[in-house]
């Protein structure tokens, strides 16, 4: 039996605070920045029905988005399943809302893939992918954090935001739903954002 690190208590309450500083700044940057949006960015993906998609999914109506990828262990799952209680309890009012898990993997999340993927959930998700460089596109234009890392076994797994992104129907966005939020409040921000 190995001795526990008497350190790693205070590593963990410091990254705790630098990742609520980080996601306090991106808000901020996000409500308060001038910038239109990725929506001004053109780009062409698919979604899993492989139908074409390209910026104008971003306005109109309000919608929750989320990066991240089908072979993600935990906190995609997780959050996509979050999401599918959100609309559930929204009932009627949230009908408008539309919502995106858009692939930070986009060389093994096919259409096919991710259409198995994000039904499992429900399917009010709509599953977006395409071209590496189109997703690029949109990552970049949303500022998410996407990096390719490589894993014990060989192969790789991805390192990406978990926050949820809370989309305007002006398609600006409105706000960030960190990763475990709670729920009855993710659900007020929510619904703020569709008035």
């Amino acid at each position: 039996m190995t001795a526990r690190n008497p350190l790693l208590p205070i590593f963990a309450g410091c990254a705790a605070i630098f990742v609520s500083l980080l996601v306090g700044v991106m808000v901020w940057v996000g409500l308060d920045s001038p910038r239109p949006g990725p929506f001004r960015t053109h780009f062409s993906l698919v979604d899993d029905r492989g139908n074409p998609v390209d910026q104008s999914i971003f306005k109109g109506s309000p919608s929750l988005v989320y990066f991240g990828y089908t072979h993600c262990p935990e906190a995609c799952p997780t959050t996509l399943f979050e999401v599918a209680g959100y609309l559930k309890a929204l009932g009627k009012d949230g009908a408008p809302l539309k919502t995106y898990f858009s692939s930070v993997d986009p060389e093994r999340d096919t259409p096919e893939v991710m259409h198995g993927y994000v039904t499992a959930f429900t399917d009010r998700i709509t599953g977006v992918t395409g071209e590496p460089e189109e997703m690029r596109k949109v990552i970049d234009g949303w500022m998410v954090h996407a990096a390719k890392l490589p894993s014990d076994d060989g192969d790789y797994h991805m390192s990406h935001t978990m926050s949820l992104l809370l989309i305007g129907a002006d398609g600006r966005l409105k706000g960030l739903l960190p990763y475990g939020a709670d729920p009855d409040q993710a659900l007020k921000t929510i619904r703020s954002t569709l008035l």
